[in-house]
Formats: C-alpha cells, sequence, structure tokens
C-alpha cells in the first residue's frame, strides 16, 4: 500500500508524507519541510501523524519553502535527512550529529517499505533533487521546482501511477503581473518553475508509460488559479476536470493512494 498527502504546497512552504505499508511495517517519509516548526506539528496533527512516526526527511533543495525547518525537526525527534550534497553545502553544511545522509542522482536507496530514487533537476539551486517512491508494486512521482524536463526527468518518472506536479504558473498571468523583470525571467526561464502547458506536456508523455493519477502542486498564487489548471491538463490528458486535483498552500490535499 503506498499513498500520499500534502500538507502544503507553494511558495508559503511545501511538504509531503508519503506513506508505505509493507511486511516490516508502516514506513513514514516526509518530502520537504517548508513550514515552521508549529505549523508542521499542526499539519501532521491534521493528518492524523505524529512527527516521531516520520522515519526520514528528504530536502529537494535549498530554497526556504523547501529547506524550512528540517534541521530542527530532525535534531528533535532524531530522524535521518537525506539531501544532496550540493544542497547541504548550499544550507552552510551545518551539524546535523550524525543524521545526515547524503543523496545522489540515480542511486536508490531504503527506508523501511519504502524504496526511494532521487534524480537531477534543471532549477537554479545548487544541486536540486527530485525523487520517485514505491513500495515495490506501485510507483509515485514528485517533481517540483524545475524549469523544463529534461529526458532524464521523462525516463525517471515513466511507470508512476501517481505524480505530484508542479504546475506553478499561467505564461499570460505572470507576464501581466506586477513581478519585476528579472523575476519574470527567472520564473518564466529554463531554471525556474513549469508553466501548466509544460507541466501538462510532462503528464502527456508518462501517460502511456502507466500514469493514473495527477495532484498539481507549487501553483502561485499570484500568477495562477487552480480552475486554469484543471482545464489545461484535463485538456492535455483527455479526462474530466473533476479529475484533476490540486494541492494549495494552507491545506494542501487530502490522502491519496498512488
Amino acid at each position: 500500500m503506498l499513498r500520499f498527502k500534502s500538507l502544503g504546497s507553494g511558495s508559503s512552504g511545501n511538504a509531503t508524507v508519503v506513506q508505505a505499508r509493507g511486511g516490516i511495517g508502516i514506513t513514514h517519509l516526509l518530502v520537504d519541510c517548508g513550514l515552521g516548526l508549529p505549523q508542521l506539528d499542526k499539519r501532521l496533527r491534521q493528518a492524523g501523524m505524529l512527527a516521531d512516526q516520520i522515519d526520514a526527511i528528504f530536502v529537494t533543495h535549498e530554497h526556504g519553502d523547501h529547506i524550512g525547518c528540517a534541521r530542527q525537526l530532525a535534531l528533535r525527534e532524531r530522524i535521518p535527512v537525506y539531501m544532496s550534497h550540493g544542497t547541504y553545502m548550499a544550507i552552510g553544511a551545518p551539524d546535523f550529529d550524525g543524521l545526515l545522509r547524503i543523496a545522489c542522482d540515480s542511486l536508490p536507496f531504503e527506508i523501511g517499505a519504502l524504496q526511494v530514487r532521487p534524480f537531477t533537476v534543471p532549477h537554479d539551486a545548487r544541486e536540486p533533487l527530485q525523487l520517485t517512491c514505491s513500495d515495490g508494486d506501485l510507483r509515485l512521482g514528485l517533481l517540483t521546482d524545475l524549469g523544463h524536463a529534461t529526458a532524464h526527468v521523462l525516463e525517471q518518472l515513466a511507470g508512476c501511477q501517481s505524480l505530484l506536479l508542479e504546475c506553478n504558473h499561467d505564461p499570460q498571468m505572470l507576464a501581466d503581473s506586477i513581478y519585476p523583470p528579472f523575476l519574470k525571467r527567472r520564473v518564466g526561464g529554463a531554471w525556474g518553475h513549469l508553466a501548466n502547458e509544460a507541466a501538462a506536456a510532462i503528464a502527456v508523455a508518462i501517460q502511456p508509460r502507466g500514469l493514473k493519477q495527477v495532484l498539481a502542486a507549487h501553483l502561485s498564487e499570484q500568477n495562477n488559479r487552480p480552475e486554469v489548471v484543471r482545464r489545461v491538463l484535463a485538456s492535455a490528458l483527455g479526462c474530466a476536470e473533476a479529475d484533476i486535483l490540486v494541492a494549495d498552500g494552507p491545506n494542501g490535499s487530502g490522502w491519496l493512494s498512488a
């Protein structure tokens, strides 16, 4: 059994719980920790969990809306933390008191009942990683914070039944926004964030290889709308708009089976 839940998604903070149930029990992986510690504790309780149930933390990159309270939580609960060497250096190489684990592109590892496979993505961070998670049967992809999809990204996502997918912005809304020109170039550039149509193209590319469910995530509060995302993804995937799920900043999503 593999399921997942966004605890929050967007520039206000990103965190997702992945849960696997196997013969050795239940495993919980927290992917990103971009919230304050009290807020994270609150959202875990709302999800029916406590922080001491988390078996490991995976940090995708060093930006504040992703790394957040990862070190505080790890030290408080004695939880191993996985991140790339580049991410570790980008945050100043702090002391994790023996809890740090270095993750590398395409080098899988196991956490309890979960099989985790990190992979590199093009984003303006030191060494960003995204990941897939599997219980040995089902496969989940988590893909946010990238400017475009490389062949490597698409290959790593092949075979995923479920995908948490960045749908950051609508290009016209971004162009018309009050963002300064440099920020518009960063967000819309090849090392920034995915536009809705680019996200839809990723989903379409892996759809023939098993994709059944998409949770749109990391929507810009200023430059996107859930209804726009649903329309673009549904049109591209040939499904009803109601079939497209959307995570938001304050509430994330409900628990979803992969």
